[in-house]
């Protein structure tokens, strides 16, 4: 029977690029930067890894569709390399697969990297063509923005909200997000918004306005894993080990039947619920202590507040608007400003997120460090909430 992998798997460094328009340099560079600083926290020599996930999305607009850029570009010779692609969720996918090859004894220590560099495409938000006959098929020209639009919509006929309430639950979403941003040196925006620019801002798909959006930016991200046995073996003390990272892929139900009222995320849930399971978290609003969510647009963290299960139904507006996610609440969401301050380079995202919550269970984010967290999730939605993928880490202090 399986036992899933919590606290099999220990980080035993991670690193982070700066992340923003990025134009003095290439994915290689920024690859070598996020590695460069896991590296030294591991301390390890990269000699000692065996293997790597190498997370790259767009590969037609970035750096092509093998692992050889990576593996290139960390000079990790003769090694098994591979590079993953699952939507919005491909770094931490990435990092699935390093910690699943450790978990199960292939290999001792692995390394998983995401990079996108989107700013180069000269578009402003995902760059326009699709990979393959099938997404021309099922999403031809379709957006973003409109594809989360019509989240909004479901969640205020279930829940027969008000769009001024809703309104002002999004645009605290990202209030918040721009507040704790300031803090984040490596933050593509670091500056704080006003709440009335917010809900004033032009609109981009009813109800999301400018601020209701995150932008697309370069970035990568690094994390190298082991046994805790092999981290305690070479020095390491305070370990973060992973607790649980489950997956979940719609299968089209949402689409194309009725079964599905256009107010949640199937798959958030089935991820929430199996990876509560497998780091048995029976209450997920008292037993975590900040969560990275992907926050693509507000209305998207909004209603995750309900699919993780932290929110009762219905309710997100209301906590959101009490503080309950703000920094100083009970579960920071966001602490270091999110998708909304970081951007979106696709590849690098999930790892990013891990790499918050990482560090602040190490007590290392300086002005933005909460007070003795113990327990942190994130969670990528890939796709669009009709038909799409959903992934969520726990990490924890072993």
């Amino acid at each position: 029977m399986a036992t899933g992998i919590k606290d099999k798997v220990a980080i035993l460094g991670m690193g982070c690029a700066q992340f923003g328009e990025r134009w003095d340099t290439d994915s290689s560079a920024l690859m070598r930067e996020a590695f460069d600083e896991a590296l030294a926290d591991a301390g390890i020599e990269r000699s000692q890894i065996e293997a790597g996930w190498y997370g790259s999305a767009l590969d037609n607009v970035n750096v092509g569709n093998s692992p050889i850029p990576a593996s290139t570009a960390l000079r990790l010779d003769g090694i098994p390399f591979t590079r993953v692609e699952n939507m919005c969720a491909t770094g931490t996918e990435a990092l699935r697969g390093a910690a699943y090859a450790v978990a199960s004894g292939a290999v001792d220590i692995a390394v998983a990297i995401g990079a996108e560099k989107l700013k180069d495409t000269g578009y402003g938000g995902l760059p326009i063509p699709f990979k393959g006959t099938f997404n021309d098929m099922w999403m031809p020209m379709g957006s973003s923005p409109a594809g989360f639009a019509q989240l909004a919509a479901g969640y205020r006929a279930k829940h027969g909200m008000s769009k001024e309430d809703l309104k002002r639950g999004m645009a605290h979403v990202s209030w918040k997000s721009h507040q704790n941003g300031v803090h984040s040196p490596k933050a593509h925006l670091r500056k704080a918004v006003p709440m009335e620019t917010i809900i004033n801002a032009p609109m981009i798909s009813d109800p999301l306005g400018l601020f209701d959006c995150c932008g697309v930016s370069d970035g990568a991200a690094c994390a190298i894993v082991t046994t805790p046995e092999i981290a305690r073996a070479l020095g390491k003390k305070d370990l973060v080990t992973i607790k649980a990272i489950q997956l979940a892929i719609s299968s089209g139900v949402e689409s194309q039947m009725n079964t599905w009222d256009g107010s949640h995320v199937r798959n958030t849930r089935s991820a929430a619920t199996r990876a509560y399971k497998e780091a048995g978290i029976t209450d997920p609003r008292t037993q975590l202590n900040l969560i990275e969510v992907h926050d693509c647009f507000s209305i998207t963290e909004l209603v995750t507040m309900e699919d993780l299960f932290i929110s009762e139904e219905g309710k997100a507006v209301n906590d959101i608007l009490d503080g309950f996610y703000d920094a100083a609440g009970q579960v920071p969401c966001q602490i270091d400003g999110g998708l909304k301050c970081f951007g979106h380079p696709i590849g690098a995202t999930g790892l990013r997120m891990t790499y918050e919550v990482y560090s602040q269970l190490l007590g290392r984010t300086g002005e933005r460090q909460l007070s003795s967290p113990s327990m942190g999730l994130t969670h990528n939605l890939g796709g669009v909430p009709y038909q799409g993928i959903a992934c969520i880490s726990i990490l924890g202090l072993a």
